[in-house]
């Protein structure tokens, strides 16, 4: 192929009009690097990634130059890895794995992995791929750094990445790190969790043994160590039913979702856990693996099968973060999945949401062990991309900025991949879904039919129901007319919160929020649309419910500094405004029926809920309110469009547009006290009763997990092969396009 072809190429991503149409050109620009004369390829693709004033198209490049077959290629992307941009060197640490390994490139990659962060992760992968060719290499470069290095976090980093190299070299220096008494617990737990992976060498099973009866610290680790390095046999099916495995990585589960709100714990973290319960009562299904996040200590009690829905922990080396920020933790995610799913197994399917470190991790241990994939493809990141690109909030000058961020491309390739591996592919109800798909995500349902299956979420609707009950009981309560109920504390609560607000205040009907503090989930536009417009602020009181307010993440204190500025500049605001933070998912569900029944002179009936996502792919909390009858305000564009009857049940708004969300929230507060409104309300519940439940979902979800699994083979590895993940997303030159 000539250099035109590459020209052409290179033009259609420049041209592109949307940034997601970049991306996608991105393909046919790698295919044409790959074809093209190499000398002539570099020269081009050079002079796209200096130019300063297109970082979409940037990268692009540096993916395209990782195609060329030419030395010169290699070393143009060595010297990337030390660029003064952080997106240049992240993708320069990507695109490079698709190189024959340089010595150069692999100092520059380890130092990548001392910094930490996403480079660290990209750096890491990379470093994998080239392991087998150049092992002592790439283990004597590491124990070099780690000299040099003396943050534990560093250190523990480099273990890590030591964990991934075969070899003599790198064993002996594993060994010798768990060993040390004066390495950090973390640097230690590193090495110990790596040495798990080392069945061969008999002086690192004594090193593992020794430490797992210590009874200190690093007993626990030692001793799912021990576990790992123990032949495994296949456990013996003892029933006829499935075994179901899902995961949500970046939750606290509880079987009271107690933590609901807080960091990363929204609506899937609910919803796993009410799923988990309804699906072992379905026919087919015999037990449920809910795996989420957890200590060494609740992972080795989840060696042994107990339950018929449990609550496996999978323990991370660091400190739990939320899911922009954890993606250093996908080694020590995917062996402890791995290990999870053999423990618990046989595991007959693995159902995976979201395009996040857990899911990447759970996939490459499933292919490994054999287990078939379900993957919920929902069109994000690329829905938010859509939005920031259409309000002009991002553009291809500033794209790369956005990306070091959040991860957009990175994440935009794993969708695919996830989605391309899957045995099956859920999807959500969506007013255009399959447009929507082709335009955002590039897939095409109808190629293949039968891979793809709409499941609408559901909830748990006898929680709203008794929460209904109790909030009629407590007002009778109140009025003395019915003897007390031992299920007010969360009304009483509710009730100390809003008589905080001055006198003029109470009585007023709430608008209430509830979800993630998290910018996709908007609670500070919401927060903006109600103070910046006095019309709307005079009529009811705004309550945010969600967040770790003690322990704020970054991005809780991002919204929370947005909410602050808000008021900051509407003091006035501040008189009817609430910030409960997170609650239970049964405190949630009191609190939106006082927000429809009215709780006293404290707060009036006829309030509202309001959901201000950018984007909401289906939406768990606007069901729940519909099911208490509230009138809900909601984006006009993904799952809520497919359920609310505009002007009758809800307000669908463009929620990026805060003159909008006000003027729907107004309407719905007009709704809630229309002379209709009894008629819409039954109509909202009766949809949700109908088609919305948790138990309609597990129905449909267990005929599916069924179909995926006739006639699979019931065999499953001994050793299975580690981070297989990370050669499909990275590691070949195919591999390496977008």
């Amino acid at each position: 192929m000539s250099a035109t072809h590459l020209t052409e190429a290179l033009a259609r991503v420049r041209q592109a009009p949307l940034l997601l149409d970049g991306y996608r050109a991105t393909a046919r620009l790698v295919e044409a690097a790959a074809e093209a004369p190499a000398e002539d390829a570099v020269d081009l693709l050079i002079e796209a990634i200096t130019d300063l004033s297109d970082q979409l198209t940037r990268i692009a490049a540096v993916h395209a130059l990782g195609a060329v077959t030419l030395e010169r290629a290699g070393v143009v992307l060595c010297d990337l890895l030390s660029d003064k941009e952080p997106f240049i060197r992240e993708h320069a640490a990507w695109a490079i794995g698709s190189q024959l390994p340089q010595p150069d490139a692999i100092g520059r990659l380890v130092s990548l992995v001392a910094d930490g962060g996403f480079s660290g992760v990209l750096a890491q992968r990379t470093l994998a791929t080239w392991a087998d060719r150049a092992p002592d290499f790439i283990s004597l470069t590491l124990e070099g750094a780690m000299i040099a290095a003396t943050a534990p976090a560093a250190r523990a980093r480099l273990v890590e990445t030591l964990g991934l190299v075969p070899g003599r070299i790198a064993v002996r220096l594993l060994r010798r790190t768990a060993a040390a008494p004066d390495e950090p617990a973390d640097v230690r737990r590193a090495a110990v969790a790596a040495i798990g992976d080392r069945r061969d060498d008999a002086f690192a099973v004594d090193v593992i043994h020794q430490l797992a009866g210590a009874g200190d610290e690093l007993a626990a680790d030692a001793q799912l160590a021990a576990y790992d390095l123990a032949p495994q046999r296949p456990r013996t099916r003892t029933r006829n039913g499935l075994t179901v495995a899902q995961l949500f990585l970046h939750a606290d589960l509880d079987r009271s979702v107690s933590m609901a709100g807080a960091g990363d714990n929204g609506g899937v973290a609910t919803l796993l856990v009410r799923l988990g319960g309804a699906l072992v009562e379905q026919y087919g299904v015999d037990r449920v693996l809910t795996l989420s996040r957890g200590g060494a200590d609740g992972a080795a009690r989840s060696l042994v099968p107990r339950e018929d829905h449990e609550l496996v922990s999978i323990p991370l080396l660091s400190t739990p973060l939320g899911s922009t920020q954890a993606w250093p933790a996908w080694i020590a995610a995917e062996r402890a999945i791995r290990r999870a799913l053999i423990a618990q197994g046989p595991v007959d399917v693995i159902h995976l949401r979201m395009a996040e470190v857990g899911s990447m991790a759970a996939a490459a241990a499933a292919q490994s062990l054999g287990i078939p994939i379900v993957f919920t493809l929902a069109p994000d990141p690329h829905s938010v991309i859509h939005s920031l690109d259409m309000s002009g909030s991002m553009s291809r000058a500033d794209f790369g900025l956005h990306d070091a961020r959040e991860h957009f491309w990175f994440r935009l390739r794993l969708v695919r991949t996830l989605a391309d591996s899957a045995a099956k592919v859920v999807l959500f109800p969506r007013a255009e879904l399959t447009e929507d798909l082709k335009d955002l995500v590039g897939i095409d349902i109808t190629d293949e039919p039968g891979r793809f299956e709409v499941v609408p979420e559901g909830i748990d609707i006898t929680v709203t129901a008794r929460a209904l009950q109790e909030a009629v009981a407590f007002a009778d309560r109140r009025a003395g007319s019915a003897p007390i109920s031992p299920t007010v504390d969360a009304f009483d609560e509710l009730g100390e919160l809003v008589r905080g607000l001055p006198p003029h205040r109470q009585g007023l009907p709430l608008a209430i929020s509830v979800g993630r503090l998290h910018r996709v989930k908007g609670m500070a536009t919401v927060a903006q649309a109600w103070a910046e417009h006095p019309a709307l602020r005079d009529r009811c009181n705004l309550l945010v419910v969600g967040g770790d307010l003690a322990r704020p993440s970054e991005d809780e204190r991002g919204q929370l500094g947005a909410i602050d500025s808000v008021l900051q500049r509407h003091p006035e605001a501040a008189a009817g405004f609430l910030l409960a933070g997170h609650r239970s998912n049964d405190t949630v569900a009191r609190w939106l029926a006082a927000t429809r029944t009215g709780l006293g002179p404290a707060i009036g009936p006829a309030g509202i809920y309001v959901c201000g996502s950018l984007k909401e792919e289906f939406g768990l909390a606007i069901l729940e309110a519909l099911a208490t009858g509230l009138v809900v305000v909601a984006p006009d564009a993904g799952g809520p469009a497919t359920y609310i009857e505009h002007g009758r049940t809800g307000v669908l708004v463009r929620t990026s547009d805060t003159a909008a969300l006000a003027e729907g929230m107004c309407q719905a507060l007009d709704l809630a006290v229309a002379p209709d409104r009894s008629v819409h309300r039954g109509r909202a519940q009766h949809l949700v009763d109908e088609r919305f439940t948790v138990q309609a979902m597990a129905s449909t979800l267990a005929t599916l997990y069924t179909d995926v699994t006739v006639g699979r083979s019931e065999s499953r590895p001994e050793t299975p092969e580690m981070f297989g993940l990370s050669k499909i997303l990275i590691g070949s030159r195919s591999a390496a396009r977008p």
